[in-house]
């Protein structure tokens, strides 16, 4: 039973609530835990979704630059059970992904429950299930599923002396528009898809970007002849060995692109493909940064030794002014802040096991948007987690006719 089935206590004790869910509980609105949530509402299941901030796809909608488009076609973007509008462009905005993530929601009656960040979440061994707690209430169900991601919490540079600088410091999460730099000596510190991103919307405001290197990196087309340099790679890894499309993939974009190491972006040894697989890490699509650092609008710099008062000394002996810094570092799991007791994650937070094992642990434990391949690979562990959980509740005895997913102690 529920403690708080009386009305009046509810109102006057709701932080001292726990509350019975009668099926999975989903951390995370993003388009993950969307994801997960329309499969297992199609499937009869009925999800609780935990939301700690006030919207759906916080990220999207709060930690993103305004000039973002999805670097991949929409048709491998979208999620499951409802397409992307036919009207959208081929590549949609960052306005049209959120429209389309409101659209989804509605569709699909998924009601987060927002404001509502998860304190802990272990699982019971001696009743069979998970207890969630957040600032208000206590959860418990059979199913925890991880919704969070590869993307909850930006990364934060440890550059050496970079609390010395007196100019403006700002991660990417929290960059809006190059309008705000007109004029002004940016360093950009990354060379990943938001740093190459974001220099380009630095030098189309008139401003004056100096992107880090700090890694090799791997620069591909976004397409060739029409057509998407993912899609093609995709179609290529059905009939080639992984090596095989990289060296094909890597010819093309020598022959598109030119000589990249002669612009400071070295290569990786390893393919992009395998090393995406090996370790996560996704090969920049050239939207029309690489154009702008040929052209020197857009300054390559070696890694930073480090910041100063003004601005930067490099490792190649120059050191020069900044009036602001970026940080493209990218972003991490969030999942050991919260998870407690389990040995699942790593203390990365990420799934132990590789890809396509990933999606599911001991316990009622599911994990969904830790992939490393994008909305394709959250699309594919949101109908096995559904179909999964939905065999349970089939097969699970029941004292409560009106559902199959309400056997608690």
């Amino acid at each position: 039973m529920d403690s708080c089935e009386d009305p009046h206590h509810q109102q006057e004790h709701q932080s001292k609530c726990t509350m019975r869910v009668p099926g999975p509980i989903i951390v995370g609105a993003g388009p993950s835990g969307l994801a997960t949530a329309a499969c297992l509402t199609e499937q009869g299941v009925p999800p609780l979704v935990l939301e700690k901030s006030d919207c759906i796809a916080s990220l999207w909608q709060q930690r993103t630059y305004d000039r973002l488009k999805l670097h991949l076609p929409k048709h491998f973007c979208q999620l499951p059970l409802l397409d992307f509008p036919e009207d959208f462009p081929k590549y949609p905005t960052k306005q049209q992904f959120i429209s389309y993530m409101d659209s989804y929601a509605t569709h699909f009656s998924i009601r987060p429950q927002f404001n509502q960040a998860v304190q802990s979440a272990e699982f019971d061994p001696e009743f069979g299930f998970w207890r969630v707690t957040t600032k208000d209430r206590t959860f418990i169900s059979r199913w925890l599923i991880v919704a969070t991601g590869e993307n909850a919490e930006p990364v934060m540079s440890d550059v050496a002396g970079i609390e010395k600088f007196h100019g403006s410091v700002l991660h990417t999460s929290a960059y809006k528009s190059g309008s705000e730099f007109k004029n002004k000596r940016v360093l950009v510190v990354g060379c990943g898809n938001s740093g190459m991103e974001i220099s380009l919307d630095l030098c189309r405001h008139n401003a004056i970007p100096h992107m880090v290197v700090r890694n090799a990196v791997h620069v591909l087309p976004q397409e060739v002849f029409g057509f998407s340099t993912f899609g093609i790679a995709m179609t290529l890894v059905r009939w080639f060995s992984l090596r095989l499309v990289d060296k094909l993939l890597l010819l093309i974009a020598n022959l598109t692109l030119g000589n990249t190491d002669k612009l400071g972006l070295r290569r990786p040894k390893t393919g992009p493909l395998e090393l995406k697989n090996i370790t996560g890490k996704t090969p920049v699509l050239d939207v029309g940064a690489l154009s702008q650092i040929k052209s020197g609008k857009i300054k390559v710099m070696e890694g930073v030794k480090e910041i100063t008062r003004n601005g930067a000394k490099f490792l190649d002996g120059q050191e020069r002014e900044f009036d602001s810094i970026i940080l493209a570092t990218g972003y991490k799991s969030n999942v050991p802040t919260w998870l407690k007791g389990c040995k699942f994650f790593t203390k990365d937070g990420m799934p132990r096991a590789p890809f396509p094992n990933g999606w599911k642990g001991e316990n009622g434990l599911y994990t969904v948007g830790f992939t490393r391949r994008g909305l394709l690979g959250t699309a594919s562990d949101a109908v096995k987690i559904a179909r999964d959980v939905a065999e349970q509740c089939r097969t699970m005895p029941t004292r409560d006719p009106k559902t199959s997913c309400n056997n608690f102690p």
